[in-house]
C-alpha cells in the first residue's frame, strides 16, 4: 500500500466525532494531509475550541494512522471552526455572532449569573471569541462579577448615524450591561416595552465584532426578557440553572416548559449549589439544599443534566472581587465543574448547528 494522502484519509474514515456520531473525514474535519518520509501531518478542525473530547479524538486519529505501513510519527495540528446556528425566517441574527446561548432560571438566588459569567469566561479561556449580554435589566450584576463596575463605555455613530455601544472587556470577554448606563443605586422602573427596547439595543446596537458565542444572562422567571430573546434572535439553546431544593426545581420546570413552548432548544439543566465543601475539610461534602433534584428533574423532563456545581466560599468571594472562580482558582472543584459544563454546552451547540 502506497503511503499517500488518500491512504491516510481512508484509514481515518472510520474515526468519528463522538458528539456528532459521523466520520471526521466526511465532516471535513481532517485537512492539509502532508507526508514527509515516515511522518504524517494533518490538521484536525474541531467544531469548538472548547471540545471536551479533544485529546480522545487526537489519540484515535493517531492510532488509526499508525496502522499504515511505513508510518513512524503522526503529528496533529488542532484548530477549530465554530459552526453558525440556524435561524428562522422571522428572526434577525446578529452580524458576526455565530451562536447565542441563553442562561435562565425559574427563580432568583440560584446562582444563575455566577454560572453565566463563569461559563462565558471558561469558553473564552478555551480560545473561543465570547461576549456576555447582561439581560437582567432590573438587577445587573455581571459588571461586579467581572470587575467592571467602574468601566466606561463609549457610544459611537455608525455609517447610518445609528448609536453603537462599544462593549467593555475583561477576562477575555466583551460585555454590555444596564449597569454601565445607570448609577449604582439607581433603580430601573420600567414596563415591558421599555425593557424589550433596551434588550434589542443590546443585541443589535453593540459592536460585538465576530463572536463564536454570545452568552445571555437572562433575569429569573418567565417574562418579557425571555419572550424578547426567543422571538427576536436565533438561539442555539438555553441552559436552565437550578438548585437541588424543591422550590427551585418547581420554578425551573416552569421556565424550561416555557422555552419548549417557544420552540427554543433546551440544552439542559445545571444544578448549582449541588453540595457544600467546607474549606477546613475539603474531603467532606454536605447536601445543604437536598440531593438528586437536578438529575431527577432532568430525567422526568427528558433533558440532559449538564453538570453540578458545588457550593464553595471562593465562588462567592471571586464574584464579589470581580475575578470569576475559573480565573481565580482554576483547580478548585467548582471551577473544574464549571469548565466541564462550558465544554459540554459548546459540544451540544455544535451538534444542534450541524444536525
Amino acid at each position: 500500500m502506497t503511503l499517500d494522502s488518500t491512504a491516510v484519509l481512508n484509514v481515518l474514515r472510520p474515526v468519528q466525532d463522538p458528539e456528532l456520531q459521523k466520520s471526521l473525514v466526511e465532516l471535513n474535519m481532517i485537512r492539509n494531509v502532508q507526508i514527509a518520509g515516515g511522518t504524517v501531518r494533518f490538521t484536525l478542525v474541531l467544531t469548538t475550541p472548547a471540545c471536551p473530547l479533544r485529546e480522545f479524538i487526537v489519540e484515535d486519529c493517531q492510532k488509526a494512522v499508525r496502522q499504515l505501513p511505513g508510518v513512524e510519527a503522526v503529528e496533529v495540528e488542532v484548530t477549530a471552526e465554530t459552526p453558525q446556528q440556524k435561524s428562522l425566517p422571522d428572526q434577525q441574527g446578529i452580524a458576526g455572532v455565530k451562536n447565542i446561548i441563553a442562561v435562565s432560571s425559574g427563580k432568583g438566588g440560584v446562582g444563575k449569573s455566577t454560572v453565566a459569567v463563569n461559563i462565558a469566561v471558561a469558553l473564552a479561556q478555551s480560545g473561543a471569541a465570547v461576549g456576555l449580554l447582561d439581560a437582567d435589566i432590573y438587577g445587573p450584576n455581571a459588571p461586579t462579577m467581572l470587575g467592571l463596575t467602574d468601566a466606561k463605555v463609549d457610544v459611537q455613530k455608525d455609517a447610518q448615524g445609528q448609536d453603537i455601544l462599544q462593549p467593555a472587556v475583561n477576562h477575555g470577554l466583551k460585555m454590555v450591561s444596564m449597569g454601565f448606563l445607570i448609577d449604582p443605586d439607581q433603580p430601573v422602573i420600567w414596563r415591558g416595552p421599555m425593557l424589550n427596547g433596551i434588550i434589542r439595543q443590546f443585541l443589535y446596537q453593540v459592536n460585538w465584532g465576530n463572536l463564536d458565542y454570545l452568552v445571555v444572562d437572562l433575569p429569573p422567571g418567565t417574562g418579557d426578557a425571555q419572550l424578547t430573546m426567543a422571538q427576536a434572535v436565533p438561539m442555539a439553546g438555553v441552559v436552565i440553572v437550578t438548585t437541588p431544593q424543591t422550590v427551585s426545581l418547581v420554578d425551573a420546570r416552569r421556565g424550561l416548559k416555557m422555552f419548549e413552548q417557544l420552540g427554543v432548544n433546551v440544552l439542559g439543566i445545571v444544578e448549582n449549589m449541588s453540595y457544600f465543601i467546607p474549606p477546613d475539610c475539603p474531603e467532606k461534602r454536605y447536601d445543604l439544599f437536598g440531593s438528586g433534584g437536578g438529575a431527577n428533574t432532568a430525567a422526568e423532563l427528558g433533558v440532559p443534566l449538564i453538570g453540578g456545581v458545588p457550593l464553595e466560599i471562593p465562588v462567592r468571594e471571586g464574584g464579589d472581587r470581580g475575578i470569576p472562580i475559573v480565573v481565580a482558582q482554576p483547580e478548585s472543584a467548582s471551577a473544574q465543574a464549571l469548565t466541564k459544563i462550558a465544554q459540554s454546552i459548546a459540544a451540544r451547540v455544535s451538534v444542534a448547528a450541524l444536525t
